[in-house]
């Protein structure tokens, strides 16, 4: 299974501990150096997604100033797909790396040293 950009960010957001929604918008756009600015109707979304595929779970709910917060956790079965996703990522980030570095022209140098 490969996680959409929504899922990966907000995995990898839990990933660092119980979450409320308010925090997971703030923290993925803080940790993608904004580049995932998830509007609150996609970031439900997801989570509902991510719930019923036991890659999260609710963990509880608390009201603030008259609203009610509801916390995230990741299960292992998140943690196992986040790592998964993860070196996927880095295996195709090795490859593009080492794609360029073959495709940059080196520099010509003469034969000894004299151009």
């Amino acid at each position: 299974m490969s996680l959409s950009s929504s899922a990966f960010w907000i995995l990898t957001s839990l990933a660092n501990g119980r979450r409320h929604g308010y925090q997971i918008l703030r923290e993925t756009a803080l940790l993608s150096d904004g580049a995932a600015r998830l509007k609150p109707t996609t970031l439900y979304a997801t989570l509902e997604r991510l719930e019923s595929k036991d890659l999260i779970r609710s963990d509880g709910q608390e009201v603030v100033d008259g609203r009610a917060r509801r916390y995230y956790r990741i299960t292992e079965t998140g943690i196992d797909l986040l790592t998964a996703e993860t070196r996927a990522l880095e295996r195709s980030v090795r490859a593009a790396r080492a794609g360029l570095s073959a495709a940059r022209p080196r520099p010509h140098t003469a034969r000894w040293g004299v151009a």
